[in-house]
């Protein structure tokens, strides 16, 4: 079966290459796993009063909104529960929401509040015509939306709280000069499967091997995250905190990258556009610029382009008639065989 994935990564064997060419399996990963987990869609800094997002644009492409009331946020439907129009275009500053097109209004929790002409409307105004209430939440700065979450929160970021509790957020300020967008021809979960090893480290990238103890190079896994630490091989390269380590590389299912060098922070957003196209969202975070030149997060836009180059190698090669699956080392490659099991355990639903 493709979504039968061995739990002993030693008798294991990868996902059939049906699932990344399939068309059929990529529209239903949309509602089985996109749909089902926590998106990043911005920052809590950019929320001063209503903010329209877009989650996962050109794939879910759920239209929503984050307002602000006071110190409280919340998540609504960017539609109009009258005639589908969709009622925020840009970020505004008001003290309720009115839809341009028939003049429905709503206050910032989405409480409809009146409507012209509506007089002798029967059962009027019922809980259907208030703008439905997405689930969301933070961690640091970062704003996470859900249209139908397969759990909580709390279950998906667990071990990244744990792991990450040292982190100064007020420190990490956004560079957009510093941020950047790639596009891969490939399907999004060839370009997850080679963030989750790092096994090709020595035979990909040099600059980062000369910095990252491959030997040490150790794998955490958890319900729903992975947790990859480069040891480097120079203090100088390493965190204040712990001469030892040169990266953190936390990845939350099922797209999700949060990469902390000394110097801050890089998250990774892996957007699926097609079966074999998919948009990286790089959003760059810096503490100390200082620190941005060396170890293991010096030259990521070089790292970026020869994890492309191999990536869409793998994209064409699973096409081949003679491929189908493949094995997992178990030393080096448990990330990758954690992955494949949470796919298949949402695409066996």
């Amino acid at each position: 079966m493709i979504f039968d994935i061995n739990p002993d990564i030693s008798q294991a064997e990868t996902l059939s290459s049906e699932f990344y060419t399939d068309e059929k399996f990529f529209r239903e990963s949309k509602e089985k796993i996109f749909a089902r987990s926590w998106q990043l869609v911005g920052t809590t800094d950019e929320i001063d009063n209503i903010k329209p997002f877009t989650i996962l644009e050109n794939f879910l492409d759920e239209p929503i909104l984050i307002t602000k009331s006071g110190k409280k946020l919340n998540c609504l439907s960017n539609v109009c529960t009258h005639r589908g129009k969709l009622l925020i275009d840009e970020s505004c500053k008001a003290n309720g929401i009115r839809c341009g097109y028939h003049g429905r209004r709503f206050d910032l929790t989405g409480k409809f509040l009146s409507m012209p002409e509506f007089e002798n409307v029967k059962n009027f105004p019922s809980e259907k015509d208030n703008l439905p209430k997405l689930a969301f939440d933070t961690f640091g700065k970062l704003l996470f939306v859900s249209v139908n979450p397969s759990a909580k929160f709390e279950e998906f970021f667990a071990p990244v709280y744990e792991c990450l509790s040292w982190v100064n957020w007020k420190d990490l300020k956004f560079s957009a000069e510093k941020s950047r967008e790639y596009f891969v021809n490939a399907h999004w979960a060839l370009y997850c499967e080679n963030y989750l090893e790092g096994f090709h480290i020595p035979f990909v990238h040099q600059s980062l091997n000369a910095v990252v103890d491959y030997d040490s190079y150790a794998t955490e896994t958890f319900r729903f995250a992975i947790l990859q630490t480069g040891f480097a091989k120079s203090g100088d390269n390493a965190f204040a905190f712990d001469q030892k380590i040169a990266a953190l590389y936390f990845f939350v299912f099922p797209n999700l990258m949060l990469n902390f060098y000394p110097w801050g922070l890089s998250v990774n957003i892996v957007k699926p556009l097609e079966t074999d196209l998919t948009r990286i969202s790089y959003l760059t975070f810096v503490s100390d610029e200082t620190k941005l030149n060396k170890g293991a997060g010096a030259d990521l836009s070089r790292v970026e382009f020869e994890d492309q180059a191999v990536v869409e190698a793998v994209q064409k090669g699973i096409n081949s008639r003679f491929y189908d699956k493949g094995r997992y080392s178990p030393t080096r490659e448990q990330g990758t065989h954690h992955f494949h099991r949470l796919i298949a355990e949402f695409m066996n639903i």
